[in-house]
C-alpha cells in the first residue's frame, strides 16, 4: 500500500511584511511544518499575492515508518552492571570499573566508591610533575627522569616518595587534578601516597588526559608518560592488559597497584591503562579491595577489564 501526501508552498506578500507556508510531500509521519511571520499591517487591506507549488511523491507507507523510527539508544552502563555482576567476587571484596571505547568516545562507569591508589598513583604524580616542568618552561631533570623511569617501569617507591615530595605532596596531587578534571581524589596525608582515595571514574579522567589528545599535558608530556607506561618491567605486566586481544593486543600501556592492608591482611589490587582488542582501543581503569589474596584480586582485576571491554562487542 502506498501512501501520498501533497503539501502546498503559499507566499502571501502584505504591506509591511510577508507569510510563507510550505508543504511539500512527506512521509505518513510529521506531515507538516509551517512557520508564519505576519506582517504588522495584514490588517491594511492591502492585496496578497499567492504562490503555490506543489510537489508529491509515493513511497510505501510500511517504509516511511521504518525510516523515521529512531534507533534505540544502548545503556553502557547498564550492559556494563550486568557484565560485572557476572564476574565472581569474593565475599566483602569490593571492585569497581571505567572504560572508554575510544573510537566512538562512549564510556561506561560501575561503581563510585572510593579505594586505596596504591601504587596507580604513581601516573598521577608524573602528571603533576609534568604540569609543574611545563608551567616553568622546563623539561624534566636528569634526576628526575631517573625517579620517574624507576616508578612507572619498576614501581620503585623511593622513587616514588621522592617525586611526591617535589611535588608538594597531597596539596601539589590536589592542584594538578583541579586542571586534569580529577574531583573526587584526594591525596594520602604525608608520606603515605599510596593511601591516596580515588575512584575508577578519575582514574578514567586521568587516563584521557595521557592517551587523549584534548589535554592539560603537551604533547611531549603525554608521550613521555604513555611511553613509560608501555615498558612496564616483566612480571608487572597484568591487569587490564588481560582484555587485549587481536590486532594490537600487544600494544598496551599500563600501571598496577597492589597493597596488602595491615590492620587487615587484604589486599588493594588496581590497574589501569590502554588496551587493544581487534583493532580498536579502550581506556580501562579497574580498583578492588578486600581481596584475601593478591593472586585473587588480580584474577579479579583481569576478569572485571574483560568484562568492561566486551560491552562495546559488536559495535
Amino acid at each position: 500500500m502506498y501512501a501520498s501526501v501533497a503539501s502546498v508552498v503559499l507566499v502571501g506578500a502584505a504591506s509591511s511584511g510577508t507569510m510563507y507556508v510550505t508543504a511539500q510531500a512527506h512521509d505518513g509521519e510529521g506531515l507538516v511544518s509551517s512557520s508564519v511571520s505576519p506582517g504588522a499591517g495584514a490588517s491594511s487591506g492591502a492585496t496578497e499575492v499567492m504562490e503555490a507549488t506543489v510537489e508529491s511523491s509515493a513511497v510505501p507507507t510500511s517504509a516511511a515508518s521504518s525510516r523515521t523510527r529512531p534507533s534505540p539508544a544502548v545503556d553502557r552502563d547498564a550492559l556494563l552492571a550486568e557484565a560485572v555482576e557476572a564476574v565472581a567476587v569474593e565475599d566483602g571484596a569490593e571492585v569497581s570499573v571505567a572504560v572508554l571505547d575510544v573510537s566512538s568516545g562512549e564510556s561506561a562507569v560501575h561503581g563510585d566508591g572510593a579505594f586505596d591508589t596504591a601504587s596507580i598513583v604513581k601516573v598521577d604524580i608524573l602528571a603533576s610533575l609534568l604540569l609543574r616542568a611545563q608551567d616553568a618552561g622546563r623539561g624534566l631533570t636528569a634526576q628526575e627522569k631517573t625517579y620517574a623511569t624507576a616508578m612507572i617501569r619498576n614501581s620503585d617507591n623511593a622513587s616514588a616518595t621522592a617525586l611526591w615530595t617535589a611535588i608538594g605532596q597531597a596539596e601539589g596531587l590536589r592542584a594538578a587534578n583541579d586542571r586534569l578534571g580529577l574531583r573526587d581524589t584526594e591525596g594520602g596525608d604525608g608520606a603515605l601516597w599510596g593511601l591516596t582515595q580515588t575512584t575508577a571514574a578519575d582514574q578514567l579522567t586521568l587516563l584521557r588526559q595521557v592517551f587523549g589528545e584534548t589535554s592539560e599535558l603537551s604533547e611531549g608530556s603525554r608521550a613521555y608518560l604513555a611511553g613509560l607506561m608501555g615498558e612496564v618491567a616483566v612480571g608487572q605486566d597484568w591487569g587490564v592488559s588481560a582484555a587485549a586481544s587481536g590486532v594490537g593486543a600487544s600494544e598496551f600501556a599500563l600501571k598496577n597497584g597492589w597493597l596488602p592492608r595491615s590492620a587487615t591482611g587484604l589486599w588493594d589490587i588496581n590497574s589501569v591503562g590502554r588496551v587493544g582488542v581487534d583493532g580498536r582501543e579502550y581506556l580501562v581503569a579497574v580498583l578492588s579491595d578486600g581481596n584475601s589474596s593478591k593472586e585473587k584480586g588480580v584474577s579479579v582485576v583481569e576478569a572485571v577489564a574483560k568484562a568492561a571491554v566486551s560491552c562495546f562487542e559488536g559495535d
